[in-house]
Order: structure tokens, then sequence, then C-alpha cells
């Protein structure tokens, strides 16, 4: 951490300036944390450290006749400082939202709809919810409805309670009580088994060489090829906060640039999918701060994000902000609200 690399005291000073720059937005002067950071320090003191805070690149100064601002590492040396005193968070507006929300008992999209809604309100940001893989999840049946011509109505039900619906074009047609044993078939090999196995197993089949033999079998293995390639590529994303974002634009504290940059990323949901997946690594409660961002077009922003739990998937919530964010308050309800929806899930609400 890089704490660790700072004194007692330019780490008290430090905390005290990012917390003034946070609730102010305005540059930080030496005089204003002498009279408003309590620490009992002389102003020549507090000015020689921030003079070596700014050389080891914790805080610069926007104009020489400014005070001084926290760059993306006096952030992190911040939040480390947070986390290092952190203890399990349990905010109760937090979790009566979201059990009012729900009902107590909801199912997976319900709760990670309210708990992207409550985290937006809450913390003033974008709020975010993304469930678990769905090929972490278990086949429960599929069925296939002919639409007439050649096209198939494909609905593919997982045990959790995700419903999947696909119409496919076969280039032929086929008879509704052939269709129906096709589904029999695929429902009786492969029911209760994770979706990723059951692709693995359908590919497995495909290559056998008595699958070349038995047509029925050959389009029940085919249809299902092709509809659970899509189906374990989906994984759901809730987005709220669109107006506080415009909000924070208002204010500077986001360029207008850069807003339009996130929203872009936004409407491009694999993008955001797939960097929101990077820090799913691990579980617990994970803050990225501006350069340390991958995406270029998150570089403006700092996300905290949590990790919950649905029997042995792990899915995670968050919010995403400007680098100027209130990081106390974000880790506290990111990481209550986590807690709660762990505990919801594990009551039974998901359809086990």
């Amino acid at each position: 951490m890089y704490t660790s690399r700072l004194s007692d005291r330019s780490r008290r000073i430090l905390a005290a300036l990012v917390a003034e720059y946070v609730e102010t937005g305005v540059p930080v002067a030496s005089g204003t944390l002498v009279l408003k950071g309590g620490l009992g320090l002389s102003s020549a003191t507090v000015r020689n450290v921030l003079a070596s805070l700014e050389e080891q690149g914790y805080v610069y100064q926007p104009h020489t006749s400014s005070g001084r601002v926290p760059t993306d590492l006096g952030y992190r040396c911040y939040v480390d400082m947070l986390l290092e005193s952190r203890r399990p968070s349990r905010v109760p507006g937090i979790e009566a939202q979201l059990l009012a929300q729900t009902g107590g008992a909801p199912l997976m999209e319900e709760a990670l709809t309210t708990a992207s809604h409550v985290l937006s309100e809450a913390s003033h940001h974008v709020g975010f919810a993304l469930a678990p893989a769905a090929e972490e999840d278990a086949f429960q049946r599929i069925e296939f409805v002919p639409l007439g011509d050649t096209r198939i109505l494909v609905v593919v039900v997982m045990r959790r309670g995700q419903i999947t619906n696909k119409v496919v074009d076969i280039d032929e047609r086929i008879a509704a009580d052939d269709l129906h044993m096709a589904a029999n078939y695929l429902n009786e090999e492969f029911a209760g088994r994770p979706l990723q196995k059951v692709r693995e197993s359908v590919l497995a089949r495909l290559a056998e060489e008595r699958t070349l033999y038995d047509r029925l079998m050959s389009r029940a293995l085919r249809l299902a090829q092709s509809t659970f390639d899509e189906l374990s590529a989906q994984q759901a994303l809730f987005i709220e906060g669109f107006a506080g974002l415009v909000e924070e634009t208002a204010e500077g504290s986001v360029s207008l640039g850069t807003l339009r940059a996130l929203l872009k990323m936004i409407e491009e949901k694999h993008r955001l999918l797939r960097i929101l997946a990077e820090y799913m690594e691990g579980p617990g409660l994970t803050v990225i701060i501006g350069e340390e961002h991958r995406a270029p077009d998150l570089r403006p922003f700092s996300l905290v994000t949590a990790s919950y739990t649905d029997g042995d998937r792990r899915g995670s919530i968050g919010v995403i902000g400007p680098t100027r964010m209130r990081y106390s308050k974000a880790i506290s309800i990111v990481d209550s609200a986590a807690r709660t929806i762990t505990r919801l899930l594990q009551q039974g609400g998901t359809g086990d």
C-alpha cells in the first residue's frame, strides 16, 4: 500500500486535504487545513508537508498561487487508509430500501434492478449491478415451438429462473412431434447440469459418428449448440443514474467529453461488461481510481464495487463516479448493499 511510504503526520495531512477537496471542489490551502483539519500543527509544518507530498506526486497545484488538489495517487493513499480501518459495513437506510423494494425475497433480476437504483440514489453517481454469468447456472429445460415455414421458437429455462427466447431458421420443415421428441431428448440428457458442462457435452456428441446416423439427435444437438453458445455469453447488467452524471457535468466534476465517452460505453454494454468482469476475479470490495483503469475511457472516473454471492455463483454491484468522490460513503453503501443482496438471495428468492 502507498500509505506505508508516508509518515503518520503526512498521512493525516493528506487525508484532511482529500476530505476537504471532496467536500468543496476548491484547491485546499495550508491555512484551511490548519483552521479546519484539527491537526494541531503549525502553518509552517503543514506547508512543508504539503510541499513534500507534492514532490512525491500525491498532490499538485493547479496554479502557482492556488491551494493543492489530490492526484489519483493521493486518492489511492486516502482510500487505502479508509480500507485499513474498515469494518464490515451495515447502512440501515440501504438495507431498509432493498428489503422494502424487493419484498424481502426477490428474484435475481428484481434484486439487481433494485440494487442499481438504490446505489445510484444514495451515492448520486451511476449505480450498477452485474448478474452472475449464465454459464454458471444450471440448465433446466428447453422447448421447441414451430412458428410456420422453417422458423422455430427456442425457449430455454435455467434453474434459477432465467428464461431466454430465440427464433431460429433451420431451412427445413420439422413436424411438431419431432421437435417435441428433440426437446425431450435434450431435457432427459442434460437437465440439472451446469450450462458450461452441457455446452461441452453437446459439442462432444456432435463429433461422435453415431450422431451422423440419427437425424433427430443431430437436429436437437445443433439447435442446442447455437442456443447455448449465445446464452453462455449473456450476462445481465443493470445500470441507473444518468441524471446524476449530467448534474456532475454541469457542476464541472465531469467534462462533457468524458460524459459522452461513458454514456457510449454504457450503450455498448459488452465493453462495460468485459471491463467490470476484470474486477470480479476475487471476492470482497474493490476500488479502482482514475489512471488505474485499463480502459482509457474510464480514467476520469473511480469505481467502487463489491461482490455478492448466490450459492456458488458470484456477481457484483457498485458505483461509478468522478475521482472526486465521497469514497467513505461509497464504500459503506456498496459494501452494505452487497451483503444485503447476498442475504436476500440466500433466503431462497431465486427459484432454487
